[in-house]
């Protein structure tokens, strides 16, 4: 007779199979969560790295903004100071009236009589000012005078440019400008108490002695008048 083969369970089996393969599912998961602490562990600290920054910069501006604070506190306080001076003056404004009428009835028209007297003191001085004015002013030669005093001591021929050259060196107080200048001497040509003389594009003028006593006459006649 043949030898009888027993039979081994299918559950035997598979006890023997299994251990080997739990054991290498089981290094692929640990191997698949080391990789991923490894990549969580390196986003964590470039994290930490970028906010490190942040906070940096943070700071930064946090002390600008501090000493920002207290320059301008500082400017609050010493403007709230000048205003509470101000103040001060205001608030000791209307505390004149009020003594003053505690004061007795008698007294009011000795006030009365010191707005006059401030008023004659302040209408003097402005009578005597126009008067000094008037006395400077008229002390002072006209442009026209100018212009005509400087022909005479010239012998040769000027250009407005050269007469206003000299005026204005002669007088820095007055500002002389050449247009005027022009205008004025061509003012002198028509009334014939200046020549005028042309060479080329440039125009030259000098004086007319012969013509001055016929323009006096004129000026004797309009005082009169």
């Amino acid at each position: 007779m043949a030898p009888a083969f027993t039979a081994v369970p299918a559950d035997c089996r598979k006890d023997h199979v299994m251990p080997e393969a739990n054991s290498s599912h089981a290094t692929e998961l640990t191997s698949q969560y080391i990789a991923q602490v490894a990549g969580d562990l390196e986003l964590n600290t470039k994290e930490q790295e970028r906010i490190g920054q942040e906070i940096e910069t943070l700071q930064e501006q946090l002390h600008a903004l501090q000493h920002d604070h207290s320059v301008l506190v500082n400017m609050q306080q010493a403007l709230g100071g000048v205003n509470r001076a101000a103040e001060a003056d205001t608030v000791t404004v209307p505390s004149v009236p009020h003594q003053a009428s505690a004061e007795p009835k008698q007294s009011k028209p000795k006030k009365a009589a010191a707005p006059g007297a401030k008023k004659t003191a302040s209408k003097k001085p402005a009578a005597k000012a126009p008067s000094a004015k008037a006395s400077t002013e008229a002390t002072k030669p006209t442009l026209v005078d100018l212009i005509r005093g400087h022909l005479k001591q010239e012998s040769e021929p000027r250009s407005a440019a050269e007469i206003t050259a000299a005026l204005t060196q002669a007088h820095p107080d007055r500002s002389v400008k050449t247009t005027v200048v022009r205008t004025t001497l061509e003012g002198l040509v028509a009334k014939s108490h200046a020549h005028r003389t042309k060479q080329g594009s440039s125009v030259f003028y000098t004086t007319a002695a012969a013509s001055e006593p016929a323009a006096a006459e004129p000026q004797q006649e309009a005082v009169a008048g």
